[in-house]
């Protein structure tokens, strides 16, 4: 899996983040986060030592619930 794969598949899992706690994509935090997972990633497929196909239609959304937490 190359850098660009990577980049995609991080940037899939932190849209809705992005779009409900309405997170700025430029800030120290989000760039530390996608760093994380880059590292994450990277490190997963050196131990798996092959490549993994993940199908993300598959999955079922995930909704977050700010009220719940008390984050209204």
């Amino acid at each position: 899996m190359e850098t660009s794969n990577r980049d995609s598949i991080i940037a899939y899992c932190l849209a809705p983040l992005k779009e409900s706690l309405n997170l700025d994509a430029n800030s120290e935090a989000t760039r530390e986060t996608m760093r994380r997972l880059d590292h994450a990633l990277k490190t997963f497929q050196s131990q798996a030592g092959r490549p993994v196909a993940v199908d993300f239609s598959k999955m079922p959304s995930l909704v977050i619930n700010e009220a719940a937490h008390g984050y209204e």
